[in-house]
């Protein structure tokens, strides 16, 4: 048991507690969407960064930063699109502010933005499709990774072994999702730690064949560059800070009075740092292998003994990506109204994911369906984390717990119907105005009129305005005195 001595050093005696029984790594997390009372809050902050670093020393990160060179960029405009891009995990700090002080996830804290049927409809589409679908294509990833290493392993790649393989590694996945926070946050430090090792390795085989002065034979100029350049920084935003609007959910067990300003920088920097890391990685590996396939061609530029052990890295960083992906899509489904356990909710979301991905396989290429669906949703999912971050900052931070448990037509927050009208009013109309500047599945008035997809920034600023003039009076009327 861990030793209770008292500590001089402010906070420690309470981090060297004992966890709560509901929350300790061998055991499966007991709660769900419901509140996490005071006695059960334990943690510190810093260790948020380690389960952020996890998620995103990962393959789609390579993929990334090796397409901004594809697109047309030189090295050091991909570099600067990198960092810019990633500045939005502040966003994702933001969020996570709100876990401690509604010691409620993301998923419930959302229904004071939108009211509880307003909400429901927010967790459906928002929360649990677009989780589902992520967890689909990074799944996918993941296995033609595993695939590889079967083939190495002299072992043939049929469809039993496709299926197998795909099974395999979503069960991984969900055990860790099921067993929840205290195991994540336990197991994401060594798997930080080791793929951190292994990307180094992969680090040192790009920098030995790179070109630090690359620039694309024919370089963009004009308004072609800075169609290009925000296109890059859309992808890199949509495919990182967007995905997780949900940062409370990892949040939420740290004590009441832990520093808001400590859980967004420990956030943000563990998703920030090795993201921009292994995207630059990416930049630089496409000035010297063709990274329209990263897998096949990095394995030409790495030792022969190493291989192995980058596909398996590939594999870890998927599973603890998609780890934290279900366990937001489970709660996220709880908190549209399945009343079911968080455990079996998550096996739902994990049952569905696996389908999507062997359908897509074995049958036909769905997931590119999916993703194109994914660059569209970015038109809701920014507004989303808008009016998030924004009703946190009016709010200062300041929720009714009980009152956001109430689901009854006498709840503070049911509003007039289900619906809070100014939440609801700052989505719709920046989902609106970002639709009108989308160019990608399709393309809107004003994207045709400039010439380039303007649909993130203008999305998240008329959310972020709407709600900042409308939600005032709905704020006030439900934010306990301080």
């Amino acid at each position: 048991m861990a030793s209770t001595i008292p500590d001089p050093r402010p906070g420690t005696e309470r981090e060297r507690a004992p966890l709560p029984a509901a929350d300790r790594p061998a055991r499966v997390e007991a709660h769900g969407i419901d509140h996490i009372p005071d006695a059960e809050r334990h943690g510190h902050p810093r260790e948020l960064f380690s389960v952020w670093a996890a998620a995103n020393v990962n393959y789609l990160s390579l993929v990334i930063g090796g397409a901004l060179v594809l697109m047309g960029l030189n090295l050091w405009q991909a570099i600067a699109v990198i960092v810019v891009g990633n500045l939005f995990w502040v966003l994702t700090g933001v969020l996570a502010t709100s876990g401690p002080a509604a010691g409620a996830p993301s998923e419930v804290v959302t229904r004071a933005l939108y009211g509880v049927l307003g909400n429901r409809v927010n967790n459906a589409v928002g929360g649990w499709l677009v989780s589902v679908c992520y967890f689909a294509l990074n799944l996918a990833a993941a296995a033609a990774a595993a695939f590889a290493l079967v083939e190495k392993a002299g072992l043939p790649v049929n469809v039993p072994v496709e299926i197998a393989v795909v099974v395999v590694i979503a069960a991984l996945t969900l055990a860790i999702s099921v067993y929840g926070h205290a195991l994540i946050v336990r197991l994401y430090l060594p798997i930080t730690l080791a793929l951190t090792a292994a990307f180094a390795v992969v680090a040192l085989a790009v920098f030995r064949h790179a070109d630090f002065g690359y620039a694309p034979a024919q370089p963009l100029s004009g308004l072609p560059l800075w169609a290009v350049l925000l296109a890059g920084s859309t992808t890199m935003i949509a495919s990182g800070p967007l995905s997780y609007t949900t940062s409370a959910d990892f949040s939420r067990y740290l004590p009441r009075d832990s520093s808001p300003r400590a859980i967004a920088l420990w956030t943000a920097l563990g998703a920030f740092v090795p993201s921009v890391a292994v995207c630059a990685l990416g930049a630089f590996a496409a000035t010297a292998v063709d990274m329209s396939d990263p897998q096949t061609a990095l394995q030409g530029i790495l030792p022969g003994w190493f291989v192995p052990v980058f596909l398996f890295s590939l594999v870890l960083g998927t599973i603890a990506i998609n780890a934290l992906t279900a366990y937001s899509a489970g709660l996220a489904l709880q908190a549209v109204g399945l009343r079911v356990r968080r455990t079996v909710s998550v096996l739902l979301d994990g049952a569905v994911a696996v389908a999507l991905t062997l359908y897509a396989l074995l049958v036909s290429d769905f997931l590119d369906t999916v993703g194109d669906a994914l660059q569209a949703i970015t038109v809701l999912t920014g507004p989303m984390m808008c009016v998030y971050a924004t009703d946190i900052v009016l709010r200062r931070r300041r929720y009714d717990s009980a009152a956001l448990a109430d689901e009854t037509p006498g709840s503070p927050f049911w509003y007039s119907g289900g619906f809070n009208p100014a939440g609801t009013a700052a989505l719709l109309g920046g989902l609106a105005a970002g639709a009108l500047c989308v160019d990608s599945v399709y393309t809107g008035p004003v994207a045709a009129a400039v010439g380039m997809d303007l649909s993130l920034p203008v999305g998240m600023a008329v959310a972020t305005l709407l709600y900042t003039v409308l939600g005032r009076r709905a704020i006030a009327a439900t934010t306990p005195a301080a």
